[in-house]
């Protein structure tokens, strides 16, 4: 009860900037906690998964490989899927069909992030306009009162403007280090995915699969598949 009480007291006392901060620190913090779930669920243990997915496919055992890649979640496992259901086109083709599945996987990992340092740019600037709100109340009332202004009402704008900058730059300061840990958050399972995308097409280059008696599966490349969905429009 009186955390609440305190809280009202700040946005009271701080003035309307403060609620405009309090949305950027709602919208950051939802941020921040969805990219951090995403991100848990994307992170796997690479080398563990590629020598599985080894194990299966000297066996020849490409669905089972390629149900293992749906089990797995994050696009590790999306990027190294669609290098095994290309296995059998050349190592030109299999880069090609993973290139194409990074190109969407790594937006999706950086979804809200350009968002996030937003907020960290703008918000000591909301907190200096909250400043200067308050300054600018201090003057209206040396001006409209002269030397008999009260020291009290003068104290409440000051602590206006202090409230404003502390909040700026505590939203600010937050949503940078939190900007920066999900960036190299990024890069890591980027960097896996790579490395992963890497050692599959090395291994299927020397290892060389058969996918036409694989039912379930559409191993066509992609300008393929538009090719023949054009063809049967036509």
């Amino acid at each position: 009860m009186q955390s609440m009480t305190f809280v009202q007291g700040l946005f009271r006392e701080g003035g309307p900037m403060m609620i405009v901060l309090a949305v950027c620190f709602a919208i950051m913090t939802a941020i921040i906690c969805g990219r951090l779930f995403h991100f848990h669920r994307a992170q796997i243990d690479v080398h563990e998964f590629i020598r599985g997915l080894f194990n299966v496919l000297k066996r020849n055992r490409i669905a089972e490989a390629v149900a293992i890649c749906d089990d797995a979640p994050g696009p590790v496992a999306h990027a190294v899927r669609a290098a095994i259901l290309h296995g059998d086109r050349g190592e030109m083709a299999m880069r090609r069909a993973v290139d194409e599945v990074s190109y969407q996987e790594v937006p999706r990992l950086e979804r809200h992030l350009r968002l996030l340092a937003t907020i960290g740019y703008i918000a000591p600037l909301l907190g200096l306009l909250g400043t200067v709100s308050g300054l600018l109340g201090v003057f209206q009332e040396m001006q409209g009162k002269g030397h008999f202004v009260e020291t009290i009402r003068l104290a409440q704008y000051v602590k206006e403007a202090l409230l404003t900058t502390g909040a700026g730059l505590t939203v600010s300061i937050i949503a940078v280090a939190a900007y920066n840990y999900l960036v190299g958050r990024v890069e890591s399972i980027v960097l896996d995915m790579e490395k992963a995308t890497a050692e599959m097409v090395y291994f299927l280059t020397r290892n060389p699969i058969t996918l036409e008696n694989v039912a379930g599966f559409e191993t066509q490349a992609p300008g393929e598949q538009a090719e023949h969905a054009d063809e049967d429009n036509a």
